[in-house]
Formats: structure tokens, C-alpha cells, sequence
């Protein structure tokens, strides 16, 4: 039988509590913020001018150096440093912003005046996370060859030395990619106070030597677009690293 009311119809049923409750909208959830790219800042070294008016190597020194010179030249190219370096840093900046970094570039052209505490200090305001400041080196021995980088010592009286795990991390990781890269002969990491570029920094930097214009082999090497693909994978990867093993804690 039908309990029907005179209409013939069903008494409506009270809802009960579940339908009731899920009746009520859930509130929405806020998305989780989308992570900011980390920002890496390329300094290609030197300049076409040279400038050779003194400044402190870091804040507070006496000592001082020229604020920036035009570096070394290739023996068999005759490519100039700073030329070379912005080729690379260029390519880099593509590479990089390809993995999802935002690249910030102290130079983007040979006919510039920054002294290298200008350089850092640019770093600095740019926000950036590290700085790579890309280089190649020079010696009176054309036998030397293969690739460094620098960064402070522990006992650095700058401000930068409190960053120096995370600069020897950046150090290490940059140069065992690159060499992994490249096969070019890993010289070592250079602990050194002496870096008006590293000493006026607030942020993780490393400099990152390519290899030696002063070489004849490594010159033509250095200047070759198939070796400049490598040095730029290396380096990458060398980033890359060290956010990786930043993030797990390991310096």
C-alpha cells in the first residue's frame, strides 16, 4: 500500500542530514602559486675598451684594481676575449631561458664601461639566485690548457664569504658538467680573495674560465660553434646541478 496523501501524491521526505550536508558547496581550494623561475645572471667578461681607473676589490678594502681590462686574445684566431665570452653568454641566455630560467645579461654588446663592481652590483639588484661570470683564461705557457672556475675562500673578509658553500657548489657543478661536456682537461676550482667581480657580489657567483686563448689547439677549439654547443650544454647542466642538490640540502 501507498501512503498517499488526498491527492494521490507522496509526502515530501525531509532531507536528511548527509544530502543536506552535501547540498553545501565545498569551498573552493586556492591553487597553489606557480613557482617563480630562478634567476641567473650572465656576466660575459671584459669589454673593447679597457678601463683603467682604480677601485676597491671589495667593500671596505684599501687595496685596489684596474675596474675592468679587455682580456686575452686568441694566439691562432686572434679572437678577442670579449668577444668570445659574449658569443658563449648569448648562447647560454637561450639554453637556459629553454629550461625555464630567467637570464638577466650584464652586457649584450662589446662597447660597454662597467668596472667589475658595477658588474656585481648589477647582480645584485637583478635579484638574481647565481651569477655566472664567463671568461677564458690566458698564460705565457702555451702548453696550458683545460678549465677552471673561482670563487672565495672560507676566511673571505667580504660579505660574499658567508655565501661560500653555495658559491663552491655552484663552482663545482658548473666546471665538472662542463668538462663532462666537452672533454676539455678539468684544471680545479680556485679559491681566491683577489676577485673584485666576487667580492663586491650579495649573491652565489662563480667565474667560469672556458679554456686557454693563450693554447693554439684550444684557441681554435674554444672558437668552433660544434665545441661552443658543448661548453653551453656543460654549463646548463652545471646549473641545473646545483639548484638540484640545493634543494636536497647538499653542499
Amino acid at each position: 500500500l501507498c501512503a498517499c496523501g488526498q491527492d494521490g501524491e507522496a509526502p515530501e521526505q525531509e532531507p536528511s542530514p548527509t544530502a543536506a550536508a552535501e547540498d553545501k558547496q565545498t569551498p573552493a581550494v586556492p591553487p597553489e602559486p606557480e613557482p617563480q623561475p630562478k634567476v641567473v645572471v650572465i656576466d660575459p667578461g671584459h669589454q673593447a675598451k679597457s678601463n683603467t681607473d682604480p677601485e676597491p676589490i671589495g667593500p671596505g678594502a684599501t687595496e685596489t684594481k684596474m675596474k675592468v681590462t679587455g682580456g686575452t686574445a686568441g694566439v691562432a684566431t686572434g679572437i678577442a676575449e670579449y668577444e668570445l665570452v659574449l658569443t658563449v653568454s648569448q648562447q647560454l641566455r637561450t639554453e637556459l631561458e629553454g629550461r625555464g630560467y630567467s637570464v638577466v645579461m650584464i652586457r649584450e654588446t662589446n662597447d660597454v664601461d662597467l668596472s667589475n663592481r658595477t658588474r656585481a652590483d648589477m647582480a645584485n639588484q637583478a635579484g638574481g639566485d647565481i651569477f655566472l661570470r664567463i671568461h677564458a683564461n690566458g698564460s705565457t705557457d702555451s702548453s696550458a690548457q683545460g678549465a677552471m672556475t673561482l670563487c672565495p675562500t672560507p676566511q673571505s673578509p667580504y660579505p660574499i664569504g658567508t655565501l661560500y658553500d653555495q658559491c663552491r657548489l655552484l663552482s663545482d657543478t658548473v666546471l665538472d658538467s662542463l668538462v663532462a661536456a666537452t672533454g676539455a682537461r678539468k684544471e680545479m676550482v680556485w679559491e681566491t680573495d683577489t676577485m673584485s667581480g666576487i667580492n663586491w657580489c650579495q649573491i652565489p657567483v662563480t667565474i667560469v674560465e672556458m679554456g686557454y686563448l693563450s693554447n693554439p689547439e684550444e684557441d681554435q677549439r674554444l672558437n668552433d660553434p660544434a665545441y661552443q654547443t658543448k661548453l653551453v650544454q656543460g654549463m646548463a647542466n652545471g646549473v641545473d646541478q646545483y639548484f638540484a642538490r640545493l634543494s636536497q640540502g647538499t653542499t
